[in-house]
């Protein structure tokens, strides 16, 4: 076994690729070089590497540096991919964002945006769960907010309570936010009313088991109830 060549598999790592794009893309009206394409840059995004060079896309595909350029361009043009730009350490540059392919998949595959109601109609979910995560979403996270919606049929308004809940919690993930969603449903919670007051009287248990346990001054006052510790 040639064990420095193992080594450089475990270190170059992986790259996710979202079954919505495999099943998808030909929905959408991509063909397979160009959804190749769109894979090798989101590739490139995950490593750091977010504005890749016509040349660094050439030398993955079958393809010369000009028909990158005017692949790249023709998915720019057709809505599957944008240029932005970013403030990195005051120092301003251009990256690519697949945030327009995430967007179309997830209308193709479930049929509907994902809106949250808000006073500005034009905002979503995806938007304010961006703002509060202060970075672009993974495809995977678009994926599981859609499956919130589509699968577990969770209201905007219910799913923006868990991410309010999870930010007052100070655990700001996924995973967190999904295990709230899910002791909601299966305690028959349908509105922020309803969470509200399940989520009072949780606390007022748990306080009031410490209580009983420790002195009330030397018990740090607990805002949220830590959802992934909870028993079944």
């Amino acid at each position: 076994m040639d064990m420095e060549f193992m080594l450089k598999l475990v270190e170059t790592g992986s790259v996710n690729v979202p079954s919505l794009l495999i099943e998808h893309y030909h929905d959408i009206g991509l063909n397979e070089q160009e959804c190749m394409m769109l894979i090798q840059v989101h590739s490139f995004i995950s490593k750091g590497d977010d504005f890749p060079t016509f040349d660094d896309l050439s030398r993955r595909m079958t393809l010369n540096e000009t028909a990158c350029a005017d692949l790249l361009r023709s998915l720019i043009q057709g809505g599957f991919l944008s240029i932005v730009q970013k403030n990195d350490q005051q120092l301003y540059a251009e990256a690519y964002s697949l945030h327009p392919l995430w967007e179309k998949l997830l209308r193709s595959a479930y049929g509907k945006t994902i809106d949250s109601p808000t006073k500005n109609s034009e905002d979503t979910l995806y938007t304010l769960f961006e703002s509060e995560f202060g970075r672009p979403l993974s495809p995977i996270e678009c994926e599981t907010l859609a499956m919130w919606m589509d699968q577990d049929r969770h209201s905007p308004a219910l799913i923006k309570g868990a991410l309010r809940e999870a930010v007052v919690s100070g655990k700001l993930n996924f995973r967190y936010i999904d295990r709230i969603l899910f002791d909601w449903k299966k305690n028959g919670i349908k509105t922020l009313d309803q969470a509200k007051a399940h989520g009072d009287k949780i606390r007022s248990h748990q306080q009031h088991s410490t209580n009983t346990a420790r002195n009330i001054n030397d018990v740090p006052k607990m805002p949220t109830y830590n959802w992934l510790e909870k028993r079944e």
